[in-house]
């Protein structure tokens, strides 16, 4: 028998549902307004005029991003980047987190390499030495000035070996009991069952490779070569220190549409598009793969 819900019950499901579509619409507050802001005026935005509607709409900011056929072929470098960041760091990534991830029985210098490890994580050699490295092995202006440096994250190595040694121990002895060897157990077993903290790792190291845009600037000296978070920075670097005595009046016609804060919630949109566009695939193994693999034994 169904029984009719209590006057008090339906309040307290009509209080519920409306925190939480209010929590759900403070989520989004934020992307509605970059969204605004980027389909507005220069000035409007520049001035703070803007909160959730566009103010004398406009495309100009889009349109000051892919003109000259240059956006889309930083696009193409950025995607190539994070494919090949993406394949070598997999593959890297698992070859250190997976020998860590033994004890010192079966690996005897792993609290060696442990703490060499958690070294880099605290200090670096600093800029200088990190550029003048880069450049003796001649990397300097290609692509792999932007993948080699950040192939191997270390945050990315703890969590997968963290989440390798919250898997049952007795999997590795029965494997080494059928005659399997440690390449066997690593790929057939240990990375079928970590899908959660692959995932992860996965979904850090695109999302890093893809925001990156400093070191384009540093790496790359041919502006044709940046990638794109690089080259959509040099065009708003480029629009807040042009200068008006040399503009057609054309050009400061769009110059006056297109605002510092305008191209950049642009540029903000357009990053924000592929990592949108990959999240709700990995969405189910995110939160899994970082509990699971926060935590050491």
């Amino acid at each position: 028998m169904i029984r009719s819900k209590s006057l008090a019950t339906r309040i307290a499901d009509i209080l519920i549902i409306g925190s939480l579509l209010g929590l759900s619409l403070l989520t989004l507050a934020p992307i509605i307004h970059t969204v605004a802001q980027s389909l507005s005026n220069g000035a409007a935005a520049a001035a703070n005029e803007v909160i959730f509607w566009p103010i004398r709409f406009t495309w100009s900011s889009y349109t000051s991003l892919f003109n000259g056929g240059g956006f889309f072929r930083a696009f193409g470098i950025s995607v190539e980047r994070v494919v090949l960041n993406g394949v070598l760091g997999f593959f890297l990534t698992i070859l250190m987190a997976y020998p860590l991830s033994k004890n010192t029985r079966d690996f005897p210098a792993r609290r060696f390499y442990i703490w060499i490890v958690v070294f880099t994580m605290l200090f670096n050699g600093g800029l200088i030495p990190w550029y003048i490295t880069i450049a003796h092995l001649g990397l300097i202006n290609t692509i792999w000035a932007l993948v080699l440096p950040g192939a191997v994250p270390v945050f990315n190595v703890i969590l997968l070996m963290n989440y390798f040694r919250s898997l049952p121990k007795e999997l590795d002895e029965a494997a080494r009991l059928d005659g399997a060897s440690p390449w066997y157990i690593c790929w057939k077993i240990y990375v079928p069952l970590s899908l959660p903290a692959l995932a992860t790792v996965t979904l850090f190291a695109v999302v890093g490779q893809w925001n990156s845009f400093f070191d384009g600037f540093i790496l790359i000296n041919n502006p044709h070569n940046y990638p794109l978070m690089t080259f959509i920075e040099q065009l708003v670097v480029e629009t807040q220190a042009a200068n008006l005595s040399i503009l057609t009046p054309a050009q400061i016609a769009e110059l006056s549409r297109t605002s510092g804060a305008s191209l950049n919630a642009a540029k903000y949109m357009i990053g924000m598009i592929p990592m949108l566009a990959i999240y709700p695939f990995l969405q189910r193994y995110f939160i899994r793969g970082i509990r699971l693999g926060s935590t050491n034994e």
